[in-house]
């Protein structure tokens, strides 16, 4: 049976590795047709597929990235995985970097495996009491 986590923590290291390298190839590879990626600005923005292929090759730059730990949780041929990342981007001018909150699906295709249908990036907050309040809620710690 296939370790469903390692291969989805391999694919989000393969994206961010295409995203940073500007490897159009991997990234259609890697992405759904349908794929879309929400950013949590005020108003909301949202880039689909062809934008973000455009994007990521021209205007829209990750200079450097990091990974955090994750959560993953598995539903048939869907999968969540929420990660902490800290994020280096460039919008043309614009720097926009500091520490993010990427919320990703990844659905199973009978052709290509696992590929990213959806992400959301939004700043986190840096209130390190928050953590720790949520945390205190949870009823099976």
């Amino acid at each position: 049976m296939a370790n469903i986590p390692a291969i989805i923590e391999e694919r989000e290291e393969r994206l961010m590795q295409a995203w940073l390298h500007r490897d159009q190839g991997e990234l259609k590879r890697l992405m759904a047709r349908d794929c879309i990626v929400m950013f949590a600005t005020d108003p909301p923005e949202i880039l689909d597929r062809p934008s973000l292929a455009t994007a990521f090759e021209q205007d829209f730059r990750c200079l450097g990235y990091r990974l955090g730990d994750n959560i993953m949780r598995r539903y048939d041929k869907l999968v969540f995985l929420t990660t902490p990342i800290d994020l280096e981007l460039k919008i043309g001018r614009l720097e926009w970097s500091g520490r993010f909150l990427a919320t990703d699906m990844w659905r199973k295709f009978a052709f290509g495996g696992w590929k990213l249908t959806e992400r959301t990036l939004a700043p986190l907050a840096e209130d390190e009491r928050l953590p720790v309040a949520v945390r205190a809620l949870q009823m099976w710690r």
